[in-house]
């Protein structure tokens, strides 16, 4: 989380942070841990909702155009009939990424942070009381596009999901270390240009630097203009949603 540049500021906690006089350096970082443990505190009570309602919560984070939206409008278009999907989009400005995921028929809240390069539990909060989670499954967040502030944030999500663009080089996860060590799965994204980046992109590259970060998650490589490639993912969802409910897995295809 950076401290300096005021991102751990939203409109979320906005009114915490204004009741809290910081007029020194080591009192700047007493506001900023009362500001995670608030944050900690309501993604709790988010989960809690999840949880009464039996829905997932899945928080997806990548660096800006690392295909989070297209994913999640092919996922949507995968699974329609077997599971009731709601999305929470976060960005800085525009309702674009939630104007796409409507078109696909399923119910879309924008959270828009203004100056804050991430989500947080509060912002997620509000949004949650958009959404009839008694009509629902899986909420995707679609975290802000940046790979270093939103991992340092509990939404209330369940699972962690980390996507890597073949166009982004297969050292991003040991420059980004944090994002990469707690994420619950790793998709390697637009492998269908891996033949024009061979020089550039290596997924056993960075399957390798996630390794090397004591992560065991699973690690899958699929792109939306290759349906095939989405069954691992679909199936990890649906898997991860039975667990949550106690239930029986039922496949994708």
């Amino acid at each position: 989380m950076c401290d300096t540049c005021g991102c751990s500021i939203t409109d979320g906690n906005r009114a915490q942070a204004h009741a809290i006089h910081a007029p020194s350096g080591a009192d700047t970082i007493e506001v900023l841990e009362s500001l995670l443990a608030h944050n900690d505190h309501q993604a709790s009570h988010n989960r809690e909702h999840f949880d009464n309602h039996g829905v997932i919560a899945l928080n997806l984070m990548s660096s800006p155009g690392a295909g989070k939206t297209t994913l999640l409008e092919s996922t949507i278009e995968a699974l329609g009939g077997k599971r009731r999907i709601a999305v929470i989009e976060g960005d800085l400005e525009t309702e674009n990424d939630a104007a796409r995921i409507r078109r696909c028929g399923v119910p879309a809240v924008q959270i828009t942070t203004g100056t804050a390069c991430h989500l947080d539990a509060h912002l997620v909060h509000d949004a949650v009381h958009e959404l009839d989670l008694d009509e629902l499954d899986i909420v995707f967040i679609e975290n802000v596009g940046n790979l270093v502030c939103p991992a340092s944030f509990d939404l209330g999500q369940h699972l962690n999901v980390t996507l890597l663009s073949t166009t982004e080089g297969d050292d991003k996860p040991a420059k980004y270390p944090v994002m990469f060590r707690g994420a619950d799965m790793v998709l390697l994204t637009k492998t269908d240009l891996l033949e024009a980046l061979k020089d550039d992109f290596r997924p056993e590259n960075a399957e390798r630097a996630v390794r090397a970060l004591g992560n065991e998650a699973p690690i899958l490589r699929l792109s939306p203009r290759q349906p095939h490639t989405l069954e691992p993912w679909l199936d990890w969802i649906l898997e991860s949603h039975a667990r949550q409910r106690g239930a029986p897995v039922s496949r994708a295809v």
